[in-house]
């Protein structure tokens, strides 16, 4: 991997944040909100949520990336997919792991920038219907979040 493969990936995984924001507003708050109400209204008592498909439907076109970018020798598409991936790893260890603890760990941080994810989420999920929320980013969150933290530790 050269610099401009590098430049690659981590441009794509930046812009992933901003893909995030839009289709989870849009898409996930709107066309596919079938999809997306279980991880709101908790109706699903099962360890999966019919949300949990979204896991599918953003791996697909990553890893179809990937191999076409394999088969046309390490293609810059390969590398977008690479961001891709990442991204959604990233997604996972953070929203699934560290914010729904689906598996305990970083339970008592004390890291500003964690507990600004985890409230900011948190706001996002008072909303229980696909109507009036916010937060819809994921790893870039409103300064307001860190303004909380800071007021509480004076």
């Amino acid at each position: 991997m050269d610099i401009v493969d590098f430049i690659i990936v981590a441009v794509t995984f930046f812009i992933m944040e901003g893909l995030t924001w839009v289709i989870h507003k849009y898409v996930m708050h709107g066309l596919l909100w079938a999809l997306h109400r279980d991880h709101h209204d908790h109706s699903n008592k099962g360890n999966l949520e019919r949300n949990d498909y979204f896991f599918l439907i953003f791996a697909t076109p990553a890893i179809l990336m990937m191999y076409t970018g394999v088969r046309n020798g390490f293609s810059p598409v390969f590398y977008v997919g690479a961001g891709v991936s990442l991204y959604g790893m990233a997604y996972f260890f953070v929203h699934d792991i560290f914010i729904h603890q689906r598996l305990q760990f970083l339970r008592n941080t004390k890291n500003p920038y964690l507990l600004a994810i985890r409230r900011a989420h948190k706001q996002h999920h008072k909303h229980t219907g696909k109507q009036h929320g916010e937060c819809f980013g994921f790893l870039w969150v409103p300064i307001k979040y860190f303004k909380m933290y800071f007021k509480k530790q004076k």
